[in-house]
């Protein structure tokens, strides 16, 4: 091995030797440590981190709390399988999800590890409890790498690619985009013109949406799109999930992205950060609609493992005990502020938009129409990272940069993002 290569070029290297093309990473650069908000290299570079393990460290990295709680479940159970033998831990994130989400209504809560195995579930559980075969999810909307993941996701590439055939029964609907132009009221009715044309609502198990559209762009939806929603599964019997999985626990300056709405779903997935970096994810909801899988049906070896559990009962502490809603909601002003501070000064950011600390600017060509250009936010965000600023894309033609700092991301560190992006939207030519 050439001795002058840098560390990270050394093991980017072999990387690319054992490890497959199909699972890209965003940065060229390998980790060594992390605290809060910010992240070294291996060559012992500094990062504000933006990314946030793709918003799963809304209590930043390597809390204490968080460390502290896996350190002392290791040492009791770090694995049974729930499916062998109960254990506390998961009981107490049950009924505390239980709780958060539903209020004095009575739901209940399993657990997986991952996102996708959360939304697959959820649909499982929905066509048990309906005993129909069909689903709507959204154009734009993201919902997992599996199979029933990808074919439920709305988007074609890179995530479909050619991995059919695809499950059935599976349809999709316009999501709002005030930006292009599609109201809410637009929106229900292609949601109508698919039940007129494609699916009759009694044949629906389940609609499936994100409160706030996370790889789609950082959209949304508008309060009077999730009631009507609300309304119209009630009307027809039709199981409403929210997938929370990344707009959950605090991220939109709530808990979960649902309650600005003020409306209930019948399931919500949580995942990412529900424990803090340790991977945990669940279904949760009325317990008539939960309980309709019978014994088996649901499960998975590592679901709701022990130290994931404890992690995420830490998280939960956290939230209650240090305020952390109001500490992002302080970072969201200043930073949605300084956003549009640059949206002034750089024709280029066609749109700045999200809803609490879930923030992204869209870029967009010098043209009536305001195409997507995808190549700008890529050269933004590769400017980004040698000011030292980690953020990464999203959106339906991957032309949105989006901002998932930390909760506990301080006042300074936004200020210093926010410079560290105005340099790389000159560089990039915004």
């Amino acid at each position: 091995m050439n001795s002058a290569l840098t560390e990270n070029q050394r093991l980017l290297a072999l990387r690319e030797q054992h490890v497959p093309r199909g699972i890209a990473t965003a940065h060229p650069i390998v980790a060594a440590r992390a605290q809060g908000a910010e992240l070294w290299d291996v060559d012992n570079k500094r990062y504000l981190d933006f990314v946030g393990g793709i918003g799963v460290l809304n209590v930043g990295h390597n809390h204490p709390a968080v460390v502290e709680a896996v350190r002392s479940q290791v040492g009791k159970v770090s694995h049974v399988s729930f499916q062998v033998a109960a254990y506390e831990t998961y009981i107490d994130v049950a009924a505390r999800l239980n709780v958060l989400v539903g209020g004095d209504e009575h739901y209940k809560s399993v657990l997986f590890t991952s996102g996708a195995e959360a939304v697959e579930n959820a649909i499982k559980i929905a066509r048990g409890y309906t005993q129909r075969p069909a689903v709507i999810s959204f154009r734009g909307g993201f919902h997992g790498r599996t199979l029933l993941g990808v074919t439920l996701t709305g988007m074609s590439q890179p995530y479909k690619q050619n991995f059919g055939p695809f499950p059935a029964e599976i349809y999709h609907a316009s999501y709002p985009n005030a930006y292009r132009g599609i109201s809410s009221d637009d929106a229900l009715a292609q949601l109508h013109e698919l039940f007129a044309s494609d699916v009759a609502p009694d044949r629906v198990a389940a609609i499936l949406i994100e409160p706030v559209q996370g790889d789609g762009g950082f959209l949304a939806a508008p309060v009077e799109f999730l009631q009507a929603l609300r309304a119209l599964c009630t009307q027809h019997g039709i199981v409403l999930i929210a997938d929370e999985i990344q707009a959950g626990f605090g991220r939109t300056g709530k808990m979960f992205g649902f309650q600005h709405a003020g409306i209930q779903p019948d399931l919500v997935t949580v995942a990412k950060s529900l424990a803090g970096g340790m991977p945990l994810s669940g279904v949760v909801g009325r317990a008539e609609i939960m309980d309709a899988p019978t014994p088996g049906g649901l499960g998975g070896t590592y679901g709701g493992n022990a130290v994931a559990c404890a992690a995420a009962l830490a998280v939960l502490d956290l939230f209650e005990h240090e305020d952390l809603l109001a500490q992002g909601e302080q970072r969201a002003v200043q930073l949605r502020e300084g956003l549009l501070g640059l949206q002034k000064r750089y024709p280029r950011i066609g749109d700045v938009r999200g809803l609490g600390f879930m923030l992204a600017i869209e870029m967009v060509k010098d043209d009536a129409g305001h195409s997507a250009d995808a190549d700008l936010a890529q050269r933004v965000i590769d400017q980004a990272r040698q000011a030292g600023l980690l953020v990464i894309k999203c959106g339906l033609y991957r032309n949105v940069v989006r901002f998932l700092a930390p909760l506990v991301t301080s006042a300074e560190q936004v200020a210093e993002a926010l410079q560290m992006l105005d340099k790389a939207l000159a560089k990039a030519g915004a």
